[in-house]
């Protein structure tokens, strides 16, 4: 008989795949057929067989809790191909709809240039998405969603398993007992009751820790820019500033994000602001902390002990002196690794997935949808300057009230049903909350997102005589209920205010509380509250000239001659603290602000 082969492979139509399976003779298996001169020709016999299978695949590349896998496979054909290396990812990604991942594979551009558009959502179980490439994804079309709530307590609870670890000594007198040592009177621990803890980062995470250290009788404070006042108050914990917080604390637990905001945060001057004989734990990110700043604050004793779960590069390497240092605790990441926790996010990615894959927005997708192009031509500079009103806005807020009640205002010559401001809106949400969040917001999320935090945005339009051929004329962002770092961003009604415009396609800031400004948003601002008087620019100028900051452009805002006055300075690089001081000595000068865009 002869022998039969057989090769499966998929052809991607729009609707149902379709499955072709080729079988064949052995390619030296011959048919005879006569011809003229008894010739004999040799041909291959092939038969193909269609299955029409209308379920998605997807590809499970690294371990999933066996409740994440059942759910998938309820809809999907699921193929879970662990440990594959980028190569083979590449080759199979091709055939599915949807992939799962962790946080050891990485999903390239490469990946979505490979699956020829059939990926169309990329699962991370878990909340980081480092690892994949959201641009890409967005430019494939590809949903990227995440699993931000399942391991909330798991983390709460390594949070407090670490303080108290920490406060008695236990992994360094374990040690001891197993090194043949007896030292009860080196290894005296310090009490919980009546300490203050500082809660940085009162989001899922902070807030369940500061529940379970007031159950341990700690008096609990917390610094959070949008932690809602009535939330606290309902826990027994006081909003406070960062700079009490840090000042105040006996004991310091971080639960914020990793952004360029946050990053090294806690550096030499934030520990030389602490009481010394702090405690400090992190289950957050590792990068929050300056590590090398750490050891000075340990080996000085401004810092008592720390407890660490989280690095900046993982694993640290073996001879870390963070890592070896005596009054130091730490363990390989294990925040969120409890069985009830994995179990928790395979199910949450899972649903996140299927949702995505039956076409409903998923409320933790972390990248923005594929929008008309048209529409995106239209609106592109307006996005532009929304976020970084919003962004600009926030910087302006100082206190630990927190940011809950924002007034968006849209003046234009359309009318309601010609102009859709839900993404320019998603875009001053992104602006908000972005810089001190580790949530990517976009059209799919941004009111979700808001809504958690306790942030109301409303909405608001001027309608105006002329051609509504431009879709806006101006866009406004109030805060109201709020401290301002700078006075003079106040509106008359008591509401940080900024205004700005679109001229010549780039975002313009055209006003700060009621003084006008033209300048264009690009790089950073220094805003300057002033006595308008000769000279104020030139000696601005030469201040960040020595300090070799480039100023691309200033604008003057002024009551009147010789009366109060705005300088707003454009500059590409960010001065130094020392040169911000030397502006603000300048006798003219009556506040100062600097404010990244």
């Amino acid at each position: 008989m002869a022998a039969t082969s057989s090769w499966n492979f998929m052809v991607t139509p729009t609707k149902p795949s379709l499955s072709w399976k080729l079988s064949f003779f052995s390619p030296l298996t011959t048919v005879n057929v006569t011809r003229r001169q008894n010739r004999t020709a040799k041909r291959f016999v092939v038969f193909a067989t269609v299955f029409l299978d209308p379920k998605p695949t997807v590809l499970v590349a690294e371990k999933l809790g066996e409740a994440g896998l059942e759910l998938l496979k309820t809809f999907a054909n699921v193929d879970c191909s662990y440990n594959l290396d980028h190569e083979e990812l590449c080759t199979k990604i091709s055939l599915c709809d949807a992939l799962i991942v962790r946080s050891g594979t990485k999903v390239t551009r490469e990946v979505f240039e490979r699956s020829g558009g059939r990926l169309k959502v990329v699962g991370r179980a878990g909340v980081g998405i480092d690892n994949v490439d959201l641009s890409a994804a967005t430019e494939h079309g590809c949903l990227v969603v995440n699993a931000p709530t399942a391991n909330t307590i798991a983390a709460a609870e390594h949070g407090i398993a670490l303080l108290t670890a920490m406060a008695r000594n236990i992994a360094q007198a374990d040690a001891s007992i197993k090194s043949g040592k007896w030292q009860r009177s080196k290894y005296v621990g310090v009490s919980l009751v009546g300490k203050t803890l500082a809660v940085m980062g009162f989001g899922k995470v902070g807030s369940e820790v500061a529940r379970r250290a007031k159950g341990l009788g700690m008096h609990v404070i917390a610094h959070d820019p949008y932690a809602p006042a009535d939330r606290a108050r309902a826990i027994g914990v006081d909003l406070v500033s960062f700079e009490e917080a840090i000042s105040t604390a006996d004991f310091i637990s971080l639960h914020m994000p990793l952004t360029p905001a946050t990053s090294k945060m806690f550096n030499d001057e934030s520990f030389s602001q602490m009481k010394k004989g702090v405690r400090i734990v992190n289950v957050a990110r590792g990068g929050v902390i300056d590590e090398e700043a750490l050891v000075r604050a340990l080996d000085s004793g401004t810092v008592a002990q720390a407890a660490l779960d989280v690095f900046t590069e993982e694993p640290p390497s073996k001879d870390s002196k963070l890592v070896l240092h005596e009054n130091v605790t730490v363990t390989p990441h294990l925040g969120a690794s409890t069985t009830e926790a994995q179990e928790g996010v395979a199910i949450e990615v899972a649903e996140a997935v299927v949702g995505a894959l039956k076409g409903q927005l998923a409320a933790t997708a972390v990248n923005a949808p594929m929008l008309p192009a048209e529409i995106l031509s239209e609106l592109a500079p307006f996005v532009t300057l929304s976020e970084k009103l919003g962004r600009l806005a926030v910087q302006l807020v100082a206190g630990g009230r927190g940011v809950q009640s924002v007034k968006v205002t849209y003046a234009s010559a359309r009318g309601p049903d010609d102009l859709d401001t839900r993404l320019l809106r998603a875009m001053i949400t992104k602006g908000l909350i972005e810089p001190i969040s580790s949530v990517f917001i976009n059209l799919v999320n941004a009111d979700f997102s808001a809504k958690q935090r306790g942030l109301r945005i409303t909405e608001e339009r001027i309608l105006l005589d002329g051609s509504p051929e431009n879709p806006l004329e101006f866009i406004q962002v109030q805060i109201a209920n709020v401290e301002s770092k700078f006075s003079i961003a106040m509106s008359d009604s008591g509401e940080i205010k900024v205004e700005g415009r679109v001229k010549d396609g780039k975002p313009h800031l055209t006003m700060v509380g009621s003084f006008g400004v033209d300048v264009s948003m690009e790089g950073s601002l220094i805003l300057c509250r002033q006595v308008d008087q000769p000279g104020m620019v030139g000696s601005v100028g030469s201040i960040l000239g020595e300090e070799n900051v480039n100023v691309s452009f200033m604008s003057v805002g002024r009551i009147a001659p010789r009366k109060q006055a705005v300088m707003t300075i454009g500059v590409d690089e960010e001065p130094s603290k020392e040169a911000l001081k030397r502006i603000r000595e300048i006798p003219a000068v009556e506040e100062i602000v600097f404010l990244k865009l």
